[in-house]
């Protein structure tokens, strides 16, 4: 697998889970990857653990403020995967929620995505060439799940990264400037997360999210974007 050699991957969340997952996969399409977490320990063991030219660069999201100076340094990246999140406990209705609480939540869930395109996206579209996948969530899908209620910071947040995938597509063209930009709802995976118990492997949750990444296009013809997608397949959001 060669899809992406010669691109730089930028993963947050890469020191577990579907983060970490996808860090491996992407690593082994040929990307240079630069690993984002925030725990430098946890990060560097799962660094050591891929294949490939994967780098650790410790950055706490939850500092959103600080987001753009520490990784101004990177250079060019053609792929971000914000595959960072945290999330509310189950009673977390929204008249029962902090506001420090809700803010914690969006921090991670919303502003850092938006922190990290706003510093890497302009210079794909300058370079007419980029790949944007935000990990988001089935709670996230106000036509679905989404709709029962409890988890309240963590469903909004993630229905507001819905909302912003689909915004920032349009804004690019639908794909026409080179910047395919979508969402990928993983399903409830067996991460730190979603518990042993899960249904779903994490390699199954990852896999529309590396399938994302590496989709080609012409700027004339570019694939659908601007979508959720889960197993390969859009879903209403």
């Amino acid at each position: 697998m060669d899809q992406l050699a010669g691109r730089t991957a930028v993963v947050t969340g890469a020191s577990r889970g579907l983060g970490r997952e996808i860090t491996t996969r992407l690593a082994g399409a040929g990307a240079r990857v630069v690993a984002i977490a925030r725990d430098p320990a946890g990060l560097d063991a799962a660094v050591r653990s891929v294949s490939g030219d994967v780098t650790a660069f410790p950055v706490d999201l939850a500092d959103v403020d600080g987001i753009a100076a520490a990784v101004a340094g990177l250079g060019e990246v053609d792929v971000l995967v914000n595959a960072a999140a945290v999330i509310s406990a189950p009673g977390s209705k929204t008249l029962e929620s902090s506001l420090a609480d809700w803010r914690a939540i969006r921090d991670v869930d919303l502003d850092a995505p938006f922190a990290l395109i706003s510093a890497f996206v302009p210079g794909m579209v300058e370079r007419r060439w980029g790949r944007v996948v935000n990990v988001s969530a089935c709670l996230g899908r106000m036509s679905g799940p989404g709709t029962a209620g409890g988890f309240a910071p963590y469903r909004v947040a993630k229905a507001g990264l819905n909302a912003f995938t689909r915004n920032l597509a349009h804004e690019l063209g639908m794909g026409r400037r080179g910047v395919l930009v979508d969402a990928t709802c993983p399903g409830h995976c067996r991460t730190d997360m979603g518990g042993p118990d899960a249904p779903r492997s994490v390699e199954k949750g990852a896999d529309t999210a590396i399938w994302l990444a590496c989709r080609g296009g012409s700027l004339s013809d570019p694939p659908p974007t601007g979508r959720l997608w889960e197993d390969r397949v859009e879903v209403p959001w």
